[in-house]
């Protein structure tokens, strides 16, 4: 468990874990609640593999690719009421890069098994509680 207290150490947290899956086939699920700091996560995720793009929000697009040293594909799945809707999801997550998802719990049936799960608490303003953990490995 990590506590971060401003968005900077968010990234920071998001960039080491980034290069630590540097090379890598994961998926990544994040949980919490709006404003909490999921994007900021993927915007260290992203530095940490390499990429230089401006990371943020696909609320209305739902899903980004950016490329640096791997391919990262960030969906944010907020507004997505079901499987299905828009295209088939389960070609970001079973892809050869990292797929960072945010509102996961929104596909629960096509979750893949093995995936790294960070849960983000909001403790104040500025700080979160931030949970990472490995499932299904």
């Amino acid at each position: 468990m990590l506590i971060s207290n401003s968005a900077l150490e968010t990234i920071l947290i998001g960039e080491t874990l980034g290069k630590k899956i540097k090379g890598t086939k994961t998926n990544i699920l994040l949980y919490g609640d709006l404003g909490s700091g999921k994007t900021q996560i993927v915007k260290g995720i992203a530095k940490g593999l390499g990429i230089h793009d401006i990371v943020n929000s696909p609320t209305f697009t739902v899903m980004k690719k950016y490329v640096g040293d791997d391919i990262l594909y960030h969906l944010d799945l907020y507004r997505l009421n079901s499987v299905g809707q828009d295209f088939d999801l389960e070609e970001f997550i079973d892809s050869e890069g990292i797929c960072a998802i945010e509102w996961p719990d929104n596909i629960e049936e096509i979750l893949p098994d093995k995936y790294i799960k960070i849960e983000i608490t909001i403790l104040s303003d500025e700080t979160r509680m931030i949970d990472i953990t490995s499932v299904g490995e």
